[in-house]
């Protein structure tokens, strides 16, 4: 099956769904009683119980790994061979710019790069609030 085929099979399938949804006259035949789920919004100010707080304790000893990336660049493998001592890899962030601070790979903050007693520190700036970092999970 070639892929202009598939598109096909798709573009029928999404004409079939829409044709179904605009006739609601129709009687629905068994199993397609469909319902929305509905959910209570996530909030900051929930009081925690006993029993999430024993929950809690349990992982907050977890090792995670985080990260703070300054930026990126995409090269090929031949001036990836080529970079020796000096080189200079351009990244995709100007001076000034935030740096990303990632745990387990996920964005979680922004933040600045701070020098104490000789060692680099990052100051956070800008940190990205849980209800967000669930919607960037859908």
């Amino acid at each position: 099956m070639s892929e202009e085929d598939g598109m096909d099979d798709w573009a029928a399938a999404m004409a079939e769904q829409a044709d179904s949804e605009e006739e609601p006259g129709e009687e629905q035949g068994e199993g397609d009683d469909v319902r929305v789920a509905e959910f209570d919004e996530l909030s900051d100010d929930a009081p925690i119980t006993q029993e999430e707080k024993k929950k809690l304790d349990a992982i907050l000893d977890i090792p995670v790994t985080i990260s703070m990336e300054v930026g990126r660049s995409q090269i090929s493998i031949r001036n990836l061979l080529q970079l020796n001592q000096g080189s200079v890899v351009e990244l995709d962030r100007v001076a000034g710019e935030p740096l990303d601070v990632l745990v387990n790979g996920t964005l979680i903050a922004h933040g600045e790069v701070v020098v104490v007693n000789d060692k680099f520190g990052i100051r956070l700036t800008d940190v990205i609030s849980q209800i967000e970092r669930i919607k960037k999970l859908r």
